[in-house]
C-alpha cells in the first residue's frame, strides 16, 4: 500500500478525523518516511478534495459538510446516467460481466474496509462509463467521484447502506443486459439522489 493509500484509508476509516490540522513531520513519523512522499501524497489528496487548505501552505481534513454532499449528489445524478445513456449502445458481453464480477466479489467480501468499498463501487461505475468513449465527460464524473468517495465509508459504516447499494446496483446491471439502457440510466439517477438525500439528512440530524 502506497503512502497515498495509507493516508486515505486512514481517512475514511476516521483515524484521521475531520478538523485535524495535518502537519508533514508529524506525518512523516507517523508513517515512518521521509517528508517529500508525505508532501507529495498530501498535495495530490488536496487536489481529490479530501483535504482542505489551511492556513499558508498547511492542509487540514475538512468537516463533513451537507452542502458539499448536496451539491455533489446533484452533479452526479445529472451527468453519470447521461454517461451511461451514452455508453449503453456500445457496452459489450466482456464489459457487462466485468461488472458482474466486481459486484460479485463485493458480496463475497462483506467485510470490505471502507476504502476498498469505495474504490470497487467506483471500479463497478467506470467499467460501464468508459464504453461511452466520451473522455472529458467521464473526467468530470471521475472527478466528482472521487471527491464523494470520502463520503461512502462514511455512508456504509454509519448507515448501513451497503446493501442497499448493491441491491441497486445489480438491478441497473439487469436492465443493461436486457438491452434497456433508458431504464438503467434511470435506476442510476434515483440510486445516487436515494443514497445523497440519505447522507445528506443524516448529516444535518447530527448537526442539530
Amino acid at each position: 500500500m502506497t503512502l497515498y493509500e495509507q493516508i486515505k484509508s486512514d481517512l475514511q476509516q476516521g483515524r484521521l478525523r475531520p478538523g485535524t490540522v495535518l502537519k508533514q513531520t508529524e506525518l512523516a513519523q507517523r508513517y515512518n518516511v521521509s517528508r517529500i512522499p508525505v508532501r507529495d501524497a498530501l498535495q495530490r489528496l488536496k487536489s481529490e478534495g479530501w483535504l482542505a487548505p489551511h492556513g499558508k501552505r498547511g492542509v487540514a481534513v475538512p468537516q463533513f459538510d451537507p452542502l458539499e454532499v448536496e451539491d455533489l449528489y446533484w452533479m452526479r445524478a445529472q451527468l453519470e446516467p447521461l454517461l451511461l445513456r451514452f455508453a449503453a449502445d456500445r457496452l459489450s458481453g466482456e464489459t457487462l460481466g466485468r461488472a458482474r464480477d466486481i459486484l460479485d466479489s463485493m458480496e463475497r467480501q462483506p467485510d470490505l474496509s471502507a476504502a476498498a468499498i469505495g474504490d470497487l463501487n467506483w471500479q463497478f461505475h467506470a467499467c460501464l462509463y468508459r464504453a461511452a468513449q466520451r473522455s472529458t465527460l467521464f473526467a468530470t464524473v471521475e472527478q466528482l467521484n472521487r471527491q464523494y468517495e470520502r463520503y461512502i465509508g462514511y455512508q456504509s459504516r454509519s448507515l448501513d447502506y451497503q446493501r442497499t447499494s448493491q441491491r441497486e446496483h445489480y438491478a441497473m446491471l439487469d436492465a443493461l443486459q436486457k438491452g434497456d439502457g433508458e431504464a438503467a440510466a434511470t435506476l442510476l439517477e434515483r440510486h445516487i439522489a436515494a443514497a445523497g438525500r440519505k447522507l445528506l439528512a443524516h448529516l444535518r440530524d447530527s448537526r442539530s
